[in-house]
């Protein structure tokens, strides 16, 4: 079985525990606003071309044999740190079965998986991906479903359902929240969000991502209208803030 992807980062020490491998899929059912891997959103292979600097190819095919010995280069760094794979995106299960072969195929060879997902997926193929995996990172964007779809242009019902599914399931979840001026870092909205997680009794680690520019100049390479312009960062005694408030719940959160 083939499947696409866009970009394998090595010595990724952000996307789960320890020094990983991320292995970047091609596609995504959410369009944020600020996303920063704008080119990981459309389907299949994009051959592009760039003002004063020529064609160039966006994905590759490949399979999950080649995958596993692309990874297996630096199986020394996994087992020293506690570290392995992420898979990312992008979202994976855009390509469900071919990440499930792959997985397979990894957690065969003793490698500790993460998947780094939006959750949005149907039930079926949400519960038949993430009982192969060690480790979730899921993003909690927008409490607000109108928001959400205006935002995102995707509801986050199926989100939340899946998110509950994989806690019913025992899974190891981290929750990530996207940090952006503007559209979620508003009282009312933190207040929701904590009291959702709160229900969750497994859910304890928080990763705050604040907003950045890091990706303008890819949107201007790609030509890709920048809903962003003129939106700040956060400063950093506002993000410290928010991590404050989330742990007075109890939770343990990160920074990054």
């Amino acid at each position: 079985m083939s499947g696409i992807v866009f970009d394998i980062k090595r010595f990724a020490i952000h996307d789960g525990p320890g020094t990983r491998t991320s292995i970047f899929f091609k596609g995504c059912p959410l369009k944020c606003w600020w996303c920063h891997n704008p080119e990981s959103c459309p389907t299949g292979i994009q051959e592009l071309d760039f003002e004063f600097k020529g064609s160039k190819t966006l994905g590759w095919e490949t399979n999950s044999a080649h995958l596993l010995a692309e990874v297996e280069k630096d199986r020394m760094f996994y087992d020293e740190s506690g570290g392995g794979i992420t898979f990312t995106g992008g979202e994976p299960l855009m390509q469900a079965d071919f990440f499930k072969e792959t997985v397979s195929l990894f957690k065969k060879n003793d490698l500790h998986i993460t998947l780094d997902t939006t959750a949005f997926a149907s039930a079926k193929v949400f519960t038949e991906c993430i009982e192969l995996v060690d480790l979730l990172l899921v993003d909690i964007k927008q409490m607000d479903e109108l928001k959400h779809i205006e935002y995102t242009g995707v509801s986050n019902q199926p989100i939340f359902r899946n998110l509950e599914l994989a806690v019913e399931m025992g899974k190891e979840i981290y929750i990530r929240f996207p940090m952006i001026p503007g559209f979620n870092d508003d009282e009312e909205n933190i207040e929701k969000m904590m009291a959702y997680l709160l229900n969750l009794k497994t859910i304890k680690q928080i990763h705050i991502l604040p907003y950045h520019r890091i990706a303008e100049g890819k949107y201007k390479s790609l030509n890709i209208e920048n809903k962003m312009i003129g939106v700040e960062e956060p400063s950093d005694e506002r993000v410290q803030y928010v991590k404050n408030k989330f742990e007075k719940q109890g939770f343990n959160a990160v920074i990054g």
